[in-house]
């Protein structure tokens, strides 16, 4: 296996702002026994088929009235794409009363407004050809009040302001799918199809829970599909999936697992994405678990690609022997966090901050597609104050533009602060596959196919 080598190591005023520049952070702190997952807050199988089977290049440039002779992707017939997935959506209590205090109301009577807590990510999640977000949390069914920990149930708003900030579909296989029973897990399903999203890992159906999720791009004349599978390994038992309905939240063993894929490659798939929620909680390596199930995944031969989540930290991105063709399957062991509410208050200083890992995908002509590499871009949290009752939470940041300037007035963060978060991710991620700049998408956005549909 390759490793990515590891280097030695006015708040008021903000929400007056411009809505596009509000963005935020807040924390609160008490545990909860969910099973090894606190999620607490900082403060004192199968598939089926697609309905259809689809470059980063500038076109060639005119300089002294000659044209270039040589051709991008898309001239050639070569397809070149990138697969973004992100840390944790997990809103806890103050992201949620902050999108209320946007709309107009911080008891939430006018609703929520968390569009601008992602706004200053946007460019980095649209940038994708293929934007999957890891949905950690449910929505909480009509009448029912939003609640942030321990018993997690967002607002339905969340799900518009995620489509709007550019994401295609998301992952919901975790250890929280039931914090909201089976009518918010449903739900959260519904809204994701109501705004055209695909959605992965739970189920309202036996035969539901057999479906990949589908994605079509059209590059360079081509028909691209791409398949998103979710699964966990953690669950609260708290809130225990019903025993004759078990199918409700996807649990597969990597052997199973496997099949899926090669069900989904069978049913279209070009491309298999396979999001896993896993490991340990606060730590930035790979546990032992999670690097057998990664490996035998990787020996299957049917994934080109893992996306991790749980820890809430970032943990290392690799590419394991074995995969498609035996060219290697690219893992990312963990992405942290991303819309959260979780820093050293809570919990430990690495939580802070989360990664967006882009998969490289090429298909050269002629030649079927496979993921060639990740790069990652961090993402970080800015709140104020440390106790529960003061806390304040102004949004997500990508963290490397905020090493080059803080904007004065609008981020609360200080330089040392946002430099000691960089030195904690640099220390865990391999810095040369840093991106520094958001994607620029290759084409037209991605059909998102009906889960179920053949």
């Amino acid at each position: 296996m390759r490793t990515l080598p590891r280097p030695s190591s006015g708040r008021h005023l903000r929400y007056a702002l411009p809505l596009a520049l509000l963005l935020a952070t807040s924390c609160a702190t008490w545990d909860a026994e969910n099973d090894g997952d606190s999620d607490q807050q900082s403060g004192s199988p199968a598939t089926t088929s697609p309905p259809a089977e689809g470059t980063d290049a500038d076109p060639g440039q005119q300089e002294d009235n000659q044209e270039t002779t040589e051709d991008t992707p898309e001239e050639s017939g070569d397809v070149e794409f990138t697969i973004v997935s992100t840390g944790d959506v997990l809103p806890h209590d103050n992201v949620i009363d902050a999108a209320a205090e946007l709309a107009g109301d911080p008891e939430g009577s006018q609703g929520y407004e968390f569009r601008p807590l992602l706004a200053e990510v946007e460019e980095w999640v649209s940038g994708a050809d293929l934007a999957l977000c890891s949905m950690e949390v449910p929505l909480t069914p009509p009448g029912v009040e939003p609640e942030g920990y321990p018993t997690f149930g967002a607002p339905e708003e969340l799900v518009p302001a995620l489509s709007e900030t550019g994401f295609h579909g998301c992952n919901t296989a975790n250890n929280h799918s039931m914090d909201r029973d089976i009518a918010g897990l449903e739900h959260t399903m519904e809204m994701f199809e109501d705004q055209g999203m695909g959605h992965v890992g739970t189920a309202r159906s036996e035969q539901e829970a057999q479906a990949a999720q589908f994605y079509t791009l059209e590059r360079a004349d081509r028909e691209i599909t791409v398949a998103h599978l979710s699964t966990t390994m953690l669950h609260n038992h708290a809130y225990p999936i019903p025993d004759d309905e078990s199918w409700r939240v996807t649990d597969l063993s990597a052997e199973e697992l496997t099949e899926a894929a090669a069900e989904a490659r069978q049913q279209g798939a070009d491309v298999v994405v396979a999001s896993v929620h896993w490991g340990t909680e606060y730590v930035d390596e790979p546990t032992a678990q999670q690097r057998e199930y990664g490996e035998q995944l990787a020996a299957g031969g049917e994934i080109d690609a893992v996306y991790g989540n749980h820890s809430h930290t970032p943990q290392p991105i690799e590419e394991l022997e074995g995969g498609p063709a035996g060219e290697g399957m690219w893992v990312v062991w963990s992405m942290g966090n991303f819309l959260h509410n979780q820093d050293e208050h809570c919990c430990v200083p690495e939580a802070a901050t989360g990664t967006l890992v882009y998969a490289q995908v090429e298909a050269p002509e002629g030649e079927e597609p496979r993921v060639t590499g990740m790069d990652w871009s961090p993402v970080t949290v800015d709140r104020e104050n440390q106790s529960r009752d003061d806390e304040e939470f102004y949004g997500i940041w990508p963290l490397s533009p905020l090493r080059e300037e803080i904007p004065d007035g609008v981020v609360s963060l200080d330089e040392a602060t946002v430099e000691e978060r960089w030195e904690l991710v640099a220390g865990v991620m391999d810095p040369d596959h840093l991106r520094d700049q958001p994607p620029t998408p290759t084409g037209d956005d991605p059909e998102v196919h009906p889960r179920g549909d053949s």
